[in-house]
């Protein structure tokens, strides 16, 4: 795919026509209140990966509704003799992918971190794997997640997915190893798009990470490419002609961009200028509109696979300047 979105200059120059709800901050701050009349009780339960650098615990949370969601939390085994407290970094997953296996993802954990890795619920089943069920759900959907309970905010597929990853930076931090003042947010893909909703609904993040995040745009994304997910939300609508204005409304509430509007924390964006899961201009749209400190690595020639390993070298890098 070569480069098909705006120029670099428009893209730095590009700002999104989102609107945000009138009760936007009103709809979260329900959700989330809602979420934490469930006591957190979060489990740490330790498991064997079979390594000696890194010690791991399956753990398990409420979520929205009271759901348990499954994480993996992993600890560098040096430290925890040591009785330091770690800095953290909870990450979400991409489209489709769930926590993985216990020995799985460990560069921050062996970077001197508590590494939360939280499952996305109803996900797991596509590249990598996961186990933590959905049971909500509502209305008619394309098939994917992308449509799920999409006639409203309050049972769209992220409402709830966005409020299970608010509340892992809460089960991390009721770990007694973590320092609770330095937590950092990260992910890709999905896993971007949900790091700038945690970012905009929790206030105190040391930083967030979103590399070649997804969930940005949806107008310009939908209108732009019809390679999926955002091709699920564009055949949802080729059948329900009548519901395009409706379907917009309710994604207004989960749209990268208005989360943006909302978050402080120091971020590290990436963006692949021939991505076209994540086009350019919906990754800028949301980094344009980011209201703190935030800094984004470019890769020219590439896909949504972005900077792969040598990003996640500068992402190490930057978050150990930010401490």
């Amino acid at each position: 795919m070569p480069q098909f979105d705006l120029s670099l200059p428009d893209l730095q120059a590009y700002l999104a026509t989102v609107n945000e709800p009138s009760d936007f901050a009103e709809f979260w701050e329900t959700t989330l209140r809602e979420a934490r009349e469930h006591e957190l009780a979060p489990t740490f339960t330790p498991v064997d990966n079979g390594l000696l650098a890194v010690e791991t615990f399956d753990v398990e949370y409420s979520g929205f509704g009271g759901h348990r969601i499954k994480s993996w939390l992993h600890l560098p085994a040096p430290a925890l003799r040591d009785g330091r407290r770690l800095p953290g970094v909870v990450q979400y997953q991409g489209y489709g992918g769930g926590r993985g296996l216990s020995h799985e993802n460990l560069t921050w954990a062996l970077a001197g971190y508590a590494h939360l890795v939280m499952d996305t619920r109803g996900q797991g089943s596509g590249w990598s794997y996961g186990e933590t069920d959905d049971p909500a759900g509502a209305g008619p959907a394309h098939s994917g997640f992308m449509t799920r309970g999409i006639s409203n905010p309050e049972t769209y597929f992220y409402r709830r997915v966005f409020t299970d990853a608010v509340r892992a930076v809460e089960a991390l931090r009721a770990h007694d190893v973590v320092d609770t003042n330095t937590i950092t947010v990260t992910g890709g893909s999905q896993g971007g798009g949900i790091t700038l909703a945690v970012a905009a609904l929790v206030p105190d993040l040391t930083a967030a990470m979103p590399d070649v995040p997804f969930l940005c745009d949806f107008p310009r994304a939908t209108t732009l490419i019809d390679e999926d997910p955002y091709g699920e939300i564009a055949r949802y609508l080729k059948a329900r002609r009548y519901d395009i204005e409706h379907v917009y409304a309710t994604l207004a509430y989960f749209d990268g961009v208005n989360m943006a509007r909302h978050a402080n924390a120091p971020a590290l964006f990436s963006v692949g200028l021939m991505d076209a899961t994540c086009p350019p201009s919906t990754v800028y749209a949301a980094y344009n509109a980011y209201a703190g400190e935030k800094e984004i690595a470019v890769y020219p020639f590439n896909n949504h696979e972005g900077g792969q390993g040598f990003h996640l070298a500068e992402q190490v890098r930057w978050l150990r300047s930010r401490l």
